[in-house]
């Protein structure tokens, strides 16, 4: 590994000074690119008390972690966070930069790509090292995929979303170094006083076995009420695509696509989903896709490793009726 050489740079967000699991698999992925550049990869976490953290991601397949530890970094604020990253980066002249699409993402990477007078791609869906040296960043486009790039600027810096990489299993015997790193933070306008967290509402979609989609195809409350008694059936997570968000029959962490989350099921079935690129984004890992549409032109077909054309009105409680006898056997 060349020394000395501009590194692969993660931002890993934490929360009570653990690592969140957005961090561990774009350091997945980082490991990959690090290699092909012959290059480090960098670890960057900002919090309160990191002794416990810094290690994980060690672990997870940094090759250094750069643990900027300071009180006022204890919870997310994007000014005193895009201060203390904005001058590190400056100092180190990171060539690569990845940060999550999370809501902090999202808030921080373009604060700190403007600090550092640099582009950013938001949530690529793949990322690779190019015959040309450069980072190409994929994303989404209108009946495709676009690559960008960044020739002269850097870092060349990208959002992904979770759930694009897998994270790698911890390597207890791994090696590397933590750099212990103290800042004096900008304070922030804007402060919290008081947070409020919601009940789980069980596994997130993103992380679960099996996902039952509707898509505009689905007609009102009562043909919702229908895919949910599969999914119950099943011990299925309900999604959707985006026309039934707007419509307000899921909510916003529901929605499966290039501008919501990336599943990879086991079991994947969509219903009255049309399948354009922007979902099927979303859905290009799942094992096995099972897609019910009444119009046999629809594009989620050629997606689907199985395709029934009907009417999910009367499909939908044939598969109920064939579950309830299979559990009576």
């Amino acid at each position: 590994m060349a020394e000395n050489k501009p590194a692969v740079w993660v931002f890993c967000e934490q929360a009570n000074d653990e690592p969140l699991k957005i961090g561990l698999e774009l350091l997945a992925k980082g490991r990959t690119l690090a290699d092909q550049l012959d290059t480090e990869l960098v670890a960057v976490i900002l919090g309160k008390d990191l002794r416990a953290a810094a290690p994980c991601l060690i672990k997870g397949g940094a090759d250094r972690v750069l643990a900027v530890q300071h009180p006022d970094l204890a919870e997310y604020a994007a000014e005193p966070y895009a201060d203390v990253l904005v001058q590190l980066a400056k100092e180190r002249q990171p060539v690569v930069w990845l940060f999550g699409a999370t809501f902090v993402g999202r808030d921080l990477a373009p604060v700190v790509a403007v600090g550092l007078e640099t582009g950013l791609s938001a949530d690529c869906t793949e990322l690779t090292i190019g015959a040309d040296g450069l980072l190409h960043q994929i994303v989404p486009a209108f009946r495709g995929m676009a690559t960008i790039i960044c020739p002269a600027a850097r870092p060349q810096m990208a959002t992904v979303r979770p759930g694009v990489f897998q994270a790698l299993p911890p390597d207890e015997t791994r090696q590397g170094e933590v750099e212990w790193l103290t800042a004096e933070p900008v304070k922030a306008r804007l402060q919290t006083i008081g947070r409020q967290r919601y009940a789980d509402q069980g596994a997130p979609l993103e992380e679960a076995e099996r996902v039952v989609a509707g898509g505009a195809g689905i007609d009102g409350q009562e043909g919702w009420d229908l895919l949910n008694q599969l999914a119950q059936a099943l011990g299925a997570a309900v999604g959707a695509t985006r026309p039934p968000l707007d419509d307000g029959f899921v909510a916003e962490g529901q929605m499966i696509g290039q501008s919501g989350k990336t599943v990879r099921p086991k079991l994947y079935i969509g219903i009255g989903i049309s399948g354009e690129m922007q979902h099927l984004v979303g859905i290009q890992d799942a094992e096995l896709v099972i897609a019910i549409n009444k119009d046999p032109k629809a594009a989620i077909f050629p997606a689907a490793d199985y395709g029934i054309v009907g009417d999910y009105k009367q499909i939908v409680p044939l598969l109920l009726e064939q579950l309830q006898m299979e559990r009576q056997v």
